[in-house]
């Protein structure tokens, strides 16, 4: 019983260190994206790019090492897929080497995905953390939701000239509510393990 309560305890502080670490980064990254927002508008494209070019490199070796399992249809389709994503990573890639304008659109075109992102994640956010009122600190997720859901209707809404800044800004302050609300759940998390 003592041991399983230790093992219990040891796993409990361990998810409070890495909540309290995820929280910590991120209110940094919030913190740095509000001081250099054009910098963050440029590095978030940039990140989405790679992201998109691994993610095609890693589904093409994927499906060609399992085509003889996948019907061909299916293999073609996931192929198609994965070359869709190489293709985007390297167009923008290569439009930030193309110079500032072209860089910029990017940054734009960018701009209004994350906004569709915020909305979901700021919709989620909000019914999580109104499920768990019994907790404490689910103000914080609550102010978490309502926050990046007010974002992502500001994204949509911005003309694209004004998302070069104005996105790292909205980057910024998502990250440091993200932050606060991760190291508010990871205080919770430890009174309940005491």
């Amino acid at each position: 019983m003592a041991s399983e309560r230790n093992i219990e305890l040891s796993s409990a502080q361990g998810l409070r260190a890495f909540t309290m670490a995820e929280g910590i980064i991120l209110i940094v990254l919030g913190i740095l994206a509000l001081v250099f927002p054009i910098i963050a508008s440029a590095w978030v494209t940039v990140i989405v790019a790679i992201a998109f070019v691994v993610g095609g490199i890693f589904g093409w070796v994927s499906n060609l090492s399992r085509a003889k399992r996948l019907s061909r249809w299916h293999c073609f389709w996931r192929l198609v897929t994965s070359t869709l994503f190489l293709v985007v990573g390297f167009w923008i890639i290569q439009q930030f080497s193309a110079g500032p304008l072209s860089a910029g659109l990017q940054v734009a075109a960018l701009a209004y995905a994350i906004g569709i992102v915020f909305l979901v994640e700021g919709v989620v956010a909000t019914i999580v953390s109104l499920s768990h009122t019994n907790r404490s600190g689910w103000g914080w997720g609550l102010a978490n939701g309502i926050v990046t859901l007010i974002l992502g209707v500001l994204i949509l809404s911005m003309k694209a000239w004004g998302l070069l800044s104005v996105l790292g800004i909205l980057v910024g302050i998502s990250f440091l509510f993200s932050g606060f609300d991760l190291l508010a759940f990871s205080a919770a998390f430890h009174q309940d393990s005491d």
